[in-house]
């Protein structure tokens, strides 16, 4: 990640800090967005899919790739604000690298994109699940328990459509700790939060473009008290100061998810939860 910066929220004018994240391009060279720190961030109020990249040149081989836009969440009131990227300038004569090019318009496909839904369904592949090791679970027959370490970096997976939205969850889920993380089968609706279970767990995924209300707080923290486990809400677009507030007297972790797939608390419970795990 790069070096965090403050950006001052455009709502409430609480200062966040926020570090770019680092995409890999085709060449194999790291590439951050150049954010424009001088430009104001802007409230994000609606969300549509085609408006959410920005064109990113590599300074190895010139290549522009298009790459998530920038987002972070006020840990204060809520608020999605986009942060402004300087534009690409147009390359001299001569600049690109032997071999390189430049590739306008190709946007990212992850090679892990077609592990996710497998990871989600049923386990890793070719990787011991999140809460491996932790207490209580013997590593064989006349072997003490392994002592629990810490957690390994969440890997991040970018988001494309709802459907990769209840999928990171789910494995950023998995990472907390929770096992056998299930979510429903088939396309999620956008226009409705999705319903991810485990054992001890009830969790919603907002895929919508439209900050998540007080009555969608409420609804999770009903089926968490009626199953007797922990209630946990995701959001791409924030949350409503209610539903915010509501949140912290129940005791809700809230999530926002921006677009390069790295949920983030966005109040104290849900800071505890990435603390303490499940």
């Amino acid at each position: 990640m790069a070096e965090a910066v403050p950006v001052s929220c455009p709502a409430c004018l609480r200062e966040n800090d926020y570090a770019a994240p680092v995409f890999p391009c085709a060449c194999g060279s790291p590439v951050t967005p150049p954010l424009d720190l001088a430009a104001a961030p802007l409230p994000l109020t609606h969300r549509t899919w085609s408006e959410t990249w920005v064109a990113v040149r590599c300074a190895a081989c010139a290549r522009v790739s298009e790459w998530p836009q920038p987002e972070v969440g006020c840990t204060s009131c809520g608020t999605v604000a986009r942060i402004p990227v300087r534009p690409v300038e147009r390359a001299e004569p001569g600049s690109c690298a032997p071999g390189g090019g430049v590739r306008d318009g190709l946007r990212p496909r992850p090679d892990a994109q077609g592990d996710v839904r497998g990871d989600v369904q049923g386990g890793v592949r070719g990787r011991a699940p999140a809460g491996q090791g932790r207490p209580g679970e013997s590593g064989g027959a006349g072997t003490p328990d392994p002592a629990p370490g810490p957690r390994p970096a969440f890997r991040p997976v970018t988001i494309r459509t709802a459907r990769d939205a209840v999928a990171t969850a789910a494995l950023y889920l998995r990472w907390l700790g929770f096992q056998d993380v299930r979510q429903p089968d088939g396309r999620p609706i956008p226009s409705a939060a999705v319903d991810l279970r485990a054992p001890g767990l009830v969790a919603q995924v907002d895929p919508t473009t439209a900050p998540a209300g007080l009555r969608a707080v409420e609804c999770v923290w009903l089926n968490g008290l009626t199953a007797s486990a922990t209630s946990v809400y995701f959001s791409l677009a924030g949350y409503t100061q209610d539903a915010r507030s509501r949140a912290d007297d129940l005791g809700i972790p809230l999530f926002v998810m921006d677009l390069t797939g790295m949920p983030q608390p966005v109040n104290d419970p849900a800071d505890a939860l990435v603390d303490t795990g499940a």
